[in-house]
């Protein structure tokens, strides 16, 4: 099992910490996100990972011994920083992570052992994060619901209702060749301005609607994700309090 982490975007809404870096390389508890995430696969049992670079990608050399490229960084979505590393997809299962998220070893080996040509790890736990990070949980929340086996039925609408929400996509997808070859074809049917702007959730959500199965694992052990300074201050107090321990 390889892994990949998406690590090309600036996260604008860091603000001055992500100046000179981009938003991977945010530290928490005096460790960057990436280095965390880069633990978590490696003690998960991933043999290899890559990271797809773009906003100032020298700042992340060294930190593994394949990078993809996506010169268009600026421009671009995640799924496109994704399609970078079509070699690796193609070839063999990866787990592809997003870079602004901190998560367990457990999760990952949860993950990498989940049958499935397409697996995405999820927190149903999320509701307790989502009070401490906003006053209106529901503003920032995204639809995630399964069917009765686990299998994906809904990701990514906004909601009137906490009973639309089962969970909350963790930033953490596993495909195989057969997955990824689902999912080429579902990016392909696009126009070019629409691939260019294809995030995952959206990925997956086509992918739904194309009825590809998308199958489901639970998070085992802390997860969040960074999206803006208020949700590193949300992590920093918890570490300090002794309500966080991270990876």
């Amino acid at each position: 099992m390889k892994a990949l982490i998406l690590a090309a975007g600036r996260g604008s809404r860091l603000g001055p910490r992500t100046a000179d870096r981009p938003k991977g390389l945010v530290e928490l508890g005096g460790k960057s996100l990436i280095a965390r995430a880069i633990t978590s696969l490696t003690d998960g049992g991933c043999s290899a990972i890559a990271l797809v670079t773009g906003y100032r990608a020298e700042t992340l050399a060294g930190l593994t011994e394949t990078r993809f490229h996506n010169p268009r960084w600026a421009e671009t979505n995640m799924v496109a920083s994704l399609m970078t590393a079509e070699p690796w997809l193609q070839s063999e299962k990866v787990i592809v992570s997003y870079s602004d998220i901190f998560y367990t070893p457990e999760t990952v080996r949860a993950l990498a052992a989940a049958p499935g040509e397409i697996v995405v790890s999820f927190d149903p736990e999320w509701q307790t994060l989502w009070e401490e990070r906003s006053s209106d949980p529901l503003s920032d929340a995204e639809s995630f619901k399964r069917d009765d086996s686990g299998t994906l039925i809904d990701i990514g609408r906004r909601v009137t209702s906490f009973t639309e929400i089962e969970g909350q996509y963790m930033g953490l997808v596993k495909f195989s060749p057969a997955g990824w070859k689902k999912a080429l074809a579902a990016i392909a049917s696009l126009p070019a301005h629409e691939q260019d702007r294809l995030d995952m959730t959206s990925l997956l959500a086509r992918l739904i609607a194309k009825d590809v199965a998308i199958a489901t694992v639970a998070k085992i052990g802390p997860w969040g994700e960074c999206d803006n300074e208020s949700d590193l201050a949300v992590y920093e107090r918890w570490l300090a309090q002794g309500v966080l321990t991270l990876p």
